[in-house]
């Protein structure tokens, strides 16, 4: 197991950082390209919700096929159509021939997280796990950090269909990582249908429904958060260097948390998170300039870092290591449902109360979102069961 780990985490880190730079860049170029269309807000603020209604349908199909398949081709067929589906980007479609580009895209790049979990949460055990699982995560959040800081300034230098171009050739800088470690197996069996009727068995619903409904406030709040930073005066530039906060302090939030949840407990890490995920669309309906986005941005990125370290820890620990593609798959799926419905709220909402009513709106549903957390069963770890 200790080889598993030493050989699979370093590549797994690279292929996470460049995969989510090209992630985290086009979550903002697509807004500001539907925006230079004059598209309307509903209508942006709908190309978010295909965003996540792909991370919904595509995470759990990726996640049961790594507990039936190998990784290893799985992550080259990812790493590969990721890049030609984004360089369908640079034709500069019509907003008709974007949408199903953007859902296709989405459906493709689902299963980078589910697969680099499962083999880093099957390859250590329990008390290393939080540990090793906020490398992978903390590789996600600075790759956001790396996007969001350099798409403002080459968009300003070189433009639409070239930013888009050279987002496409990142994920093929990282398959010769895959040439690096072996395949790694283990057995495969009745995955579907155990884990299914373990998520009824085990109460993981209460987490599973707040996440939901934490990130339809979180993810409403950001689908429109370019067109609301625009409307504030605030330059292309200024947009990815403060969005890039939140990645940055989660990179270092999840480091920090990965270890305490070994130490503390799961529980009480993901509920932190929760508690200040609540705070972020209030910060974000009184920011009047790049300084209020700033606070706003820092408290996203150490409450994320919390909520899902802990959460991927406490669902490992609770869940037989032959089922993790499948839960962490649903886990992921959650966020995707909350992605799907958030951005369209937001988008209704919006032209009815303005950018504030918005927000007051998705700060309500967080604060739901940690009420349902806070109120749910415990569950003891997979060790206490077995009476080790």
């Amino acid at each position: 197991m200790k080889n598993i780990e030493r050989e699979w985490t370093l590549p797994l880190v690279i292929i996470s950082t460049l995969s989510f730079t090209t992630e985290a860049a086009l979550y903002m170029l697509i807004q500001l390209y539907l925006k230079d269309l004059q598209i309307q807000p509903l209508i942006i603020g709908f190309s978010t919700t295909l965003i996540w209604l792909g991370m919904l349908l595509g995470s759990p199909l990726w996640g049961m096929s790594c507990d039936r398949w190998p990784r290893k081709p799985i992550l080259f067929v990812i790493l590969i159509t990721n890049a030609l589906v984004i360089g369908a980007f640079a034709f500069l479609l019509p907003l008709f021939g974007l949408l199903p580009i953007v859902l296709l895209r989405a459906l493709i790049v689902a299963g980078l997280t589910p697969v680099t979990m499962v083999i880093v949460s099957g390859a250590i055990s329990s008390d290393r796990r939080g540990r090793n699982l906020s490398y992978i995560s903390s590789s996600r959040a600075l790759g956001g950090a790396f996007g969001n800081a350099m798409v403002g300034f080459l968009l300003v230098a070189l433009g639409f269909r070239w930013v888009f171009l050279v987002l496409a050739a990142l994920p093929l800088f990282a398959l010769p990582l895959l040439f690096h470690f072996s395949e790694e197996r283990k057995a495969r069996s009745r995955a579907k249908v155990t884990s299914f009727k373990s998520l009824m068995k085990r109460d993981l619903r209460g987490l599973y429904l707040g996440t939901i409904v934490r990130w339809m406030g979180t993810i409403g709040s950001f689908s429109l958060i370019y067109v609301y930073m625009v409307s504030l005066g605030i330059s292309p530039e200024s947009m990815g260097m403060v969005s890039a906060l939140s990645p940055t302090m989660s990179v270092l939030g999840i480091l920090l948390f990965g270890r305490l949840a070994d130490r503390v407990g799961r529980r009480r890490v993901f509920l932190l998170g929760f508690g200040l995920s609540a705070f972020v669309p209030l910060i974000f309906a009184f920011a009047q300039d790049v300084w209020g986005m700033a606070v706003g941005f820092l408290t996203l990125g150490i409450s994320s870092g919390s909520v899902y370290i802990g959460s991927t820890a406490y669902i490992s620990d609770i869940i037989p290591v032959e089922r993790h593609g499948v839960m962490l798959g649903l886990f992921e799926a959650s966020r995707g449902l909350g992605g799907v419905l958030g951005p369209l709220v937001a988008g209704v909402i919006t032209p009815i109360f303005g950018f504030r009513g918005m927000f007051l709106t998705m700060e309500g549903m967080v604060a739901f979102g940690f009420l349902l957390v806070l109120f749910s069963p415990r569950e003891p770890s997979l060790s206490v069961l077995n009476g080790r």
